[in-house]
């Protein structure tokens, strides 16, 4: 219980939430604005976790999200995810987290946009090779990152409570719906990851029972967290600073406690964002594993190395499209079509769980809070973050939305071509 609450809490709270603060206010700008994305955020978080939470107790399997959408629709939607998986979701979480690695080594060391790109990639090749080398060696360096990276939040909180001086505004400000949606997508980011525990749920003893405490407990000490950080931020930071601000982190610390401090919390944010990169790495291959396992992927996609004991040519994979994302993409575009994207299936399950309510085979060992009203509440705030994506950008969301989509042919290409092996 304890561990699989480490690893709930540990791959929330990455690094994201060391920089998502000027995105949000970015779309929302106005300090009662930030703090209602945040609570937002934070409610939908839990809301989705909770529903994952369910599932897992009722299909306790590796593959987490994959197997409950095999199970609650059709082998087609499993494939879905894992294919949004790889060319975007995760591939791309992996990406935006290590771009936020870069511009905080940038604090230290003086780096170009190239320089920052490229020591994010060098971050994934690193973890990539360590989590090739064994299962072992990746969860050892993962749980020592996550003691650093919650020890890096309390640190952050002292020193900002502690020495700033609090700048509360005058007014609160007005709040546009669309850029509401906006900012949320940025919010949800920063709280995403939470679904990965249940990823190894056969590698976790009692796992019907476990994960969902822990996730419904690791994703209320995350939401707590951060409300008390973005408080800290927006009261400490004149609000234009937090506009501009692409480390915020630093620059509160910097404005409260001077360049020492903000250069030692720097550290600490790379120690993250560190972390973070190793636990998603070691993540996903347990979902390409479970496809291959499945037929519906490369079986060299699901090989386990002879001597390591490690799905390597999945991370190895992976670890190279991640970094071509770092290399062409912008920070806010990957993170925006991870949100949308991942929303979808979210949404998904929360009407899907809906029908297997119905169902007297399914026999869950924990339940999920407010159906079916606020299942259904929950997937039209999913409908909405999509539309308002395409209404603000149509060329790029409808684009990642055909990537999507094109695996519906490439899987039923796939089943009808080895139907005959």
């Amino acid at each position: 219980m304890t561990q699989a609450t480490a690893m709930v809490v540990g791959t929330i709270v990455g690094s994201s939430i060391f920089v998502q603060p000027s995105e949000v206010s970015k779309a929302v700008p106005s300090f009662g604005g930030m703090l209602l994305v945040w609570v937002a955020a934070g409610a939908l978080t839990w809301f989705g976790a909770s529903i994952c939470a369910e599932l897992s107790s009722a299909y306790p399997k590796t593959g987490g999200v994959y197997v409950f959408l095999r199970e609650m629709f059709s082998p087609a939607a499993g494939f879905l995810w894992g294919w949004a998986m790889f060319w975007s979701m995760h591939s791309g979480i992996i990406a935006a987290i290590a771009m936020v690695f870069g511009r905080y080594t940038a604090t230290i060391v003086p780096l170009n946009d190239l320089g920052i790109r490229l020591v994010a990639v060098s971050a994934i090749a690193v973890l990539s090779a360590i989590n090739y080398l064994g299962v072992r060696p990746g969860s050892s360096v993962q749980t020592g990152l996550t003691i650093a990276k919650i020890g890096a939040i309390f640190v952050l909180l002292i020193l900002l409570f502690g020495t700033g001086t609090l700048q509360m505004p005058a007014s609160l400000g007005a709040i546009a719906p669309r850029g509401f949606l906006r900012a949320l997508v940025a919010g949800l980011f920063a709280f995403g990851g939470w679904h990965m525990v249940t990823y190894a749920a056969e590698e976790t003893q009692s796992p019907e029972r476990t994960i969902p405490r822990a996730l419904m407990l690791g994703t209320a000490v995350v939401v707590v967290i951060y409300l008390a950080l973005n408080s800290a931020y927006l009261l400490v930071l004149p609000f234009d600073a937090v506009l501009k601000s692409t480390h915020i982190a630093f620059d509160a610390t910097l404005a409260t406690a001077g360049p020492s401090a903000a250069s030692a919390i720097s550290v600490l944010v790379i120690v993250s964002s560190f972390g973070a990169i190793s636990g998603i790495i070691l993540a996903g291959p347990r979902v390409y594993y479970a496809m291959a396992k499945d037929g519906l992927l490369f079986k060299w996609m699901g090989a386990v190395h002879p001597v390591h004991k490690t799905p390597y040519l999945a991370i190895v994979v992976q670890g190279i499209w991640s970094s071509v994302l770092v290399l062409t993409g912008t920070y806010g575009l990957i993170v925006s079509r991870v949100v949308y994207t991942e929303w979808i299936f979210f949404g998904a399950l929360a009407l899907g769980t809906i029908a297997l309510r119905r169902s007297r085979a399914y026999a869950p060992a924990f339940r999920a809070w407010g159906f079916p009203v606020v299942p259904i509440v929950f997937a039209l705030v999913c409908l909405a973050i999509v539309l308002n994506q395409i209404a603000g950008d149509p060329g790029e969301s409808l684009s990642g939305l055909a990537l999507v989509a094109a695996g519906l042919p490439v899987y039923y290409f796939w089943r009808r071509t080895h139907a005959r092996d």
